[in-house]
């Protein structure tokens, strides 16, 4: 009885293929318990996708979901599991609680007119019909339980899926073509896939991927900010990587034209490369663990393709700040993320000289944020590595760190001013409007100046020399 594979960069053992007996040791109760009761019911139930694809490759049920597909309709899948959730017309109903298992009945599709939906979607009672509308042969396996209590099973393979797992091969599911006009987010999941397990593409496959990458422009934002999400996050694939595969296979113009823009515009850094390369580098440099961070590595200098002027780009990070949000609203990023990116495309610059005043350092927090600076820090540090330059030298940043750290206790926000604006509107007799927020942003530049100013009385006082001044005669 053929075993999991150990983990590499395919499967290696011959003797698993359609039909052949398999076991998965441990199967978890949650998919146990659900393929138990279906089964009990008369219903056939397999295990498909993803986690059969990632088990057979030895590297476990890497996301940590399970999905079965089943030969009994919705309906009656819902009606079998108490608290379960039935909200789309595919067919897939989710089950509560951890780890999560949706269970899909088997299903035709025909008719994809917006290139992500099907316009008609048959449930019926095909296994191997359920599998001929899957996207790529690696994840049109299934596993058919024999015996659920010690997880023995058998393999369902009509597609060749166990031969291209052996072979390294990412191959569509019949006519490439024609799975590609079916949805165009299986563009960006082959390339995925194949960086992500190291494979090569089929050369069907890939021909008909170059042909179709046009289409990707009909994808929504949310879809194409999760592929690149779950491409930034995967920390066995580098951001270089991804972004010169979509490149070269024609999808960077149409998903991230800002970005393509950049190749060709001539930088001056010790490394070779231009813009595009260096922007890319500076991605790679960044953690996994935070690819928001990653991406605005990815954008940090979007606006070095409209600013060269005599050998410099002055002003390109402002630029870029305004390209950079417009990319994050574009791809359906949250405002805080969108917020966080122009932030820190736009101070990226901040040159630190220890000539600096402690005064300076103090306005250097209040612009970027004490939440922010680490995320900058790190940002700038890519940016360096990225260059083969030392560009600000660790030396210097580890100071800024240091002062800094010594002006924690320093006011560095409005909320932090011994008085707020309902004091100025009861002091001065004012009213709410925009001359309460000049005279509170004129108060925090004085404390940022020297902090002792932070009294009530003395901030009142400057508060009404401001105002005398503004009512002043020109």
């Amino acid at each position: 009885m053929a075993q999991l594979p150990v983990p590499g960069r395919s499967v290696r053992d011959p003797g698993l293929k359609d039909g052949a007996a398999h076991t998965i040791d441990p199967l978890p109760n949650a998919p146990r318990v659900a393929l138990r009761t279906l089964m009990e019911s008369g219903h056939e139930a397999v295990l498909v996708g993803g986690c059969v694809r990632d088990l057979l490759l030895g590297r476990g049920n890497e996301d940590g979901d399970w999905d079965l597909a089943t030969s009994a309709p919705p309906d009656t899948v819902s009606a079998l599991f108490a608290g379960s959730r039935w909200e789309n017309r595919f067919g897939t109903v989710t089950l509560p609680g951890t780890p999560l298992v949706e269970i899909t009945s088997y299903r035709s599709e025909a008719g994809y007119r917006d290139r992500r939906r099907p316009d008609t979607v048959s449930f019926g009672t095909s296994l191997a019909g359920d599998l001929e509308r899957r996207d790529f042969t690696i994840n049109a396996i299934a596993w058919r339980p024999v015996d659920l209590a010690s997880g023995v099973g058998t393999l369902v393979d009509p597609q060749g899926g166990m031969s291209d797992l052996r072979d390294g091969v990412i191959r569509a599911v019949g006519d490439p073509e024609e799975r590609f006009a079916e949805d165009a987010l299986r563009l960006l999941r082959a390339v995925r896939f194949s960086l992500r397990f190291g494979f090569m593409m089929h050369p069907a496959t890939e021909d008909a991927l170059r042909s179709a990458a046009p289409s990707v422009a009909a994808l929504s934002g949310e879809r194409v900010r999760d592929e690149l999400l779950r491409l930034y996050v995967d920390p066995s694939v580098r951001p270089s990587q991804a972004l010169e595969r979509w490149e070269e296979l024609g999808l960077l113009t149409v998903l991230l034209p800002e970005v393509a823009a950049l190749r060709g515009v001539p930088q001056g850094k010790r490394l070779p490369g231009d813009a595009l390369d260096h922007s890319l580098r500076t991605a790679d440099a960044l953690p996994p663990r935070d690819p928001v961070l990653r991406i605005a590595g990815l954008l940090h200098d979007l606006g070095k393709a409209t600013t060269l002027a005599d050998g410099r780009f002055i002003g390109h990070e402002t630029v870029g700040a305004t390209l950079a949000a417009g990319v994050m609203r574009r791809l359906r990023f949250s405002g805080d993320e969108v917020e966080r990116v122009e932030l820190l495309v736009r101070q990226h610059m901040f040159d630190y000289r220890p000539s600096w005043t402690d005064a300076a350092v103090r306005r250097l927090v209040a612009r970027v944020g004490l939440d922010r600076l680490d995320e900058l820090f790190a940002l700038r540090e890519a940016d360096n590595v990225a260059s083969g330059t030392g560009g600000m030298s660790e030396g210097r940043l580890d100071e800024l760190r240091g002062r800094i750290e010594r002006q924690r206790d320093a006011p560095l926000v409005p909320r932090q001013l011994a008085v707020d604006g309902h004091d100025l509107q009861r002091e001065l007799g004012l009213l709410p409007g925009p001359e309460v927020g000049r005279i509170l942003a004129r108060l925090m530049e004085a404390v940022l100046e020297d902090p002792t100013r932070n009294e009530r009385s003395a901030l009142l006082e400057i508060a009404r020399q401001t105002r005398t001044a503004d009512d002043a005669p020109d």
